[in-house]
């Protein structure tokens, strides 16, 4: 009887340890398998508004030539979960995009690139007024959004424009990005401004080439933002 007892309890004894192991794998397992759900997990998907003028809405070219277009490309090309919304208007001044841009902050904005200002310059406008207008649209965005990150794209006005407001208008960009921890462009149209062979008739607007400069002038300061 004893012997029989013993028996049974050794035979009980492995029983619990073999069922005690399958269940501590199984346990490993299914952690693994959740580790590698997680990782397969689709992330959310954020929001670059792209605010600006015909630069931005690539005036005279399709709109997959835009550079926004362009660095959406780049984002998919990359894996990131970024969604490029090209919020551009031709013609669009500051004190437009001032009155605008509460509108499209009805959409999530996880990233605000800034371009604008131009229209500004061609006409003549003060620059600290411009300067106030951008400022508006800025502080907009920081209260709604007071997470979004956000850019600025410089600009800067043709030496006919004189050059005092040449170098008055150049620097609001600068001074905007420091006060509003912005990101900076420093200028957008570096290597394009002032090159015919890049610029439409008008010898304003970027050709498609140009908008390839811009859309990588951007993306050398954004790629670090995202």
């Amino acid at each position: 009887m004893y012997k029989l007892s013993f028996t049974y309890l050794l035979l009980l004894a492995w029983f619990l340890t073999g069922c005690s192991g399958k269940e501590s794998s199984q346990g490993n397992n299914q952690t693994e398998a959740q580790k590698e759900a997680a990782k397969k997990a689709p992330q959310a998907m954020k929001n670059i508004l792209f605010f600006g003028n015909s630069l931005t809405a690539g005036y005279g070219l399709n709109a997959s030539e835009s550079f926004p277009s362009l660095i959406q490309k780049k984002i998919d090309s990359l894996g990131l979960p970024y969604k490029a919304i090209n919020a551009g208007l031709s013609g669009e001044t500051s004190a437009g995009g001032r009155n605008r841009i509460d509108w499209l902050l009805r959409q999530p904005v996880d990233v605000f690139v800034l371009e604008l200002g131009a229209n500004d310059g061609l006409r003549g406008i003060p620059p600290a007024e411009t300067k106030k207008n951008l400022q508006a649209i800025v502080d907009k965005v920081k209260a709604k959004y007071p997470e979004a990150k956000l850019v600025m794209a410089g600009m800067e006005v043709p030496p006919n424009m004189g050059g005092k407001y040449a170098s008055e208008f150049r620097v609001i960009f600068r001074q905007l990005a420091t006060e509003n921890n912005m990101a900076l462009v420093p200028f957008l149209l570096e290597g394009v401004g002032g090159v015919r062979s890049l610029n439409q008739q008008d010898g304003v607007h970027p050709t498609a080439e140009g908008q390839k400069i811009l859309a990588n002038n951007v993306w050398e300061i954004l790629k670090d933002v995202l």
